[in-house]
């Protein structure tokens, strides 16, 4: 056992020995040494077990307008509440063939119909709102509903969501809306599902549900084709939640307090936070604010009135959160006041804001705050690897998780990761093909992401990310250019004058960035793209060849958005469609003629 003290508590962590076994063809095979037994329970069992051991605990809350106070429902009060909906499904017709999907946001009853779905033994398919709300087509969203077959459809306001409502994909299925149903084609408001029938309806349902029953539908991006339906299990998200509890079991200290904004339709946030609050029967406010500009001031004013004892984000929201922090003397006063520690995922963390976040921390506390992150997929629930000692390090994404298998196989000089587990997803929803091409033969999923060693011949170290396999390319000369190393750096190097980036191009002689501009930046302007430069310039003289130095960029003057596609709810960006769809940017970044050009030196 490993503990860390701060201001805001203390952290036990459990040291893990792993075993690597050598193959044949420098295939290696890693297993944490900790034991792990599969919990034999469904993810609403733990809101089952809460209602009757702590009924009176605030369990979900959230703000119904900008300017409400948070108010929200008890433990008690959300099982009441999701047998009756679950009840009313299994009336309705839903069921195991039958899904339910939510086209809208986090909200209170978003997360009651996700649970009685469960309940009632219909998958739950949270769909990401930029489908029918940002999307001018709705291609993903035809496609998303013509896979699943949903026998209801859910969106939190009509009016909003009339246009995603109308189309011809929607026929036929049962329409609810919390407000404004009349303005949405054959809609029903919420409250239909709330009428009075025979809750013992869901006994039968309840006792044919197992481990195996699939609970949610969770979608990929569809980056290298269309979005496809993650089938995840009840097995799949508690084992998870046991993995993280056998390494991390200071969660058992206390029930945490959560804000949180991370959208239900991915995996960190609809599986990984909402699944640690009903685990340890903690308080999740729903954070209504996003690390977009003009919407992340929300999120402050909730951290001024609710402090976290964990919180969790993406990197996007920390550059966003750390400008705030600095000025702001109430809110870093709130939000450090019992802060254990802080966590991110989805994208890696530059080491500058890393630091920044250490000092902010020991500035308020007297002492660092510490950070920590995991691996993993939406196939996996999320984590294959998790950090278990505070101070582990830039870049450092922890060892596997208990219960596991990670095999490593050399691929393109890379070390390609695979898995198999418990927390492993069966399959693709009603996508066979796509099913059979993810596993390899000995039944170990294929991630395509790539892992390294962070100390040779020390797995107990930790591994660290090492980009996905398939977005690294050759230059002109043959040379490999491993893209997540050289972004990274990149991105270093420009800490305050890039808010991110991607790099190009294959098939080239040099190396060119494409940069997305912070908010309080001009792309215009002249001082600005000269600071760019010189940034690269320095990067540099510190890499030793045309794999490693950026030569050219080009800062973007629309930024990637979600209707495009090019950028997740997450903030994360899909570089693979970004270099699709500004094919003519790269190719103007390369002939080197036009005045945004920014050529950088050695």
């Amino acid at each position: 056992m490993i503990s860390t003290r701060s201001e805001s508590g203390t952290l036990r962590f459990v040291d893990a020995k792993i075993h690597a076994t050598q193959r044949a063809g420098g295939v290696t095979i890693l297993e944490n040494a900790l034991s792990f037994e599969q919990p034999d329970q469904r993810l609403y069992d733990y809101l089952a077990h809460w209602a009757d051991n702590a009924p009176d605990r605030l369990f979900i809350a959230e703000r119904v307008a900008p300017d409400d106070p948070f108010q929200g429902l008890t433990y008690r009060e959300t099982y009441e509440r999701v047998r009756l909906v679950a009840a009313n499904l299994i009336v309705r017709g839903l069921g195991p063939d039958k899904p339910v999907a939510i086209l809208s946001g986090n909200s209170i009853d978003h997360q009651i119909l996700c649970l009685a779905a469960m309940m009632a033994g219909a998958p739950c398919a949270p769909i990401s709102p930029a489908y029918s709300t940002l999307s001018t087509d709705f291609g993903k969203l035809r496609h998303i509903l013509g896979l699943v077959d949903p026998g209801l459809v859910y969106a939190a306001d009509g009016a909003a969501f009339a246009r995603a409502l109308s189309i011809d994909e929607m026929a036929g299925r049962q329409l609810i809306c919390s407000v404004k149903a009349d303005e949405a084609p054959n809609a029903e408001l919420f409250d239909a599902l709330l009428a009075p029938v025979d809750v013992d309806i869901v006994n039968a349902r309840d006792a044919s549900n197992n481990l195996d029953t699939v609970a949610k539908l969770l979608f990929t991006s569809g980056s290298t084709g269309v979005p496809k339906g993650v089938m995840t299990t009840h097995r799949m998200m508690v084992a998870a939640q046991e993995q993280i509890r056998i390494l991390w079991p200071f969660f058992e200290d206390e029930p945490p307090v959560i804000l949180d904004w991370l959208p239900w339709s991915h995996v960190f946030g609809g599986s990984f936070s909402i699944g640690t609050a009903l685990r340890y029967g903690g308080t999740f406010f729903i954070d209504d604010g996003k690390p977009l500009p003009g919407e992340f001031s929300k999120t402050c004013r909730n951290l001024r009135e609710i402090a976290p004892t964990f919180y969790w984000s993406v990197p996007k929201a920390y550059e966003f959160l750390a400008a705030q922090l600095r000025s702001d003397d109430a809110l870093r006063a709130s939000f450090f006041s019992r802060l254990k520690f802080m966590f991110y995922a989805g994208a890696s963390l530059p080491a500058p804001l890393w630091a920044e976040l250490e000092a902010i921390s020991q500035l308020q506390t007297g002492d660092i705050v510490p950070m920590l992150t995991s691996w993993g997929l939406t196939e996996t629930a999320p984590s294959i690897t998790i950090v278990n000692r505070a101070g582990a390090g830039v870049g450092n994404v922890g060892v596997p998780m208990p219960g596991l298998q990670l095999k490593l196989v050399p691929n393109r000089g890379k070390l390609e990761a695979r898995v198999r587990g418990p927390n492993v997803m069966p399959g693709y929803w009603r996508m066979q093909e796509a099913t059979e091409a993810a596993f390899d033969s000995e039944g170990f999923f294929r991630t395509e992401d790539a892992l390294q060693f962070l100390a040779a011949n020390a797995p107990d170290r930790g591994l660290r990310f090492d980009g996905r396999v398939t977005e690294d390319f050759k230059l002109l000369t043959g040379t490999w250019v491993n893209v997540a190393e050289v972004r990274s750096a990149a991105l270093t190097a420009l800490a305050g004058l890039a808010s991110n980036a991607v790099v190009t191009a294959p098939d080239r002689s040099e190396l060119g960035l494409l940069v997305v501009a912070p908010p309080n930046r001009d792309p215009d302007d002249p001082t600005y793209a000269k600071q760019v430069a010189e940034a690269l310039s320095i990067m540099n003289q510190t890499m030793t060849g045309a794999s490693q130095r950026i030569m050219r960029a080009l800062v973007l003057r629309v930024p990637p958005s979600l209707d495009t596609g090019e950028m997740t709810d997450k903030g994360s960006l899909n570089s693979r469609l970004i270099l699709e769809r500004r094919r003519l940017d790269v190719e103007r970044l390369y002939e080197g003629t036009d005045a945004d050009i920014i050529l950088v030196g050695n």
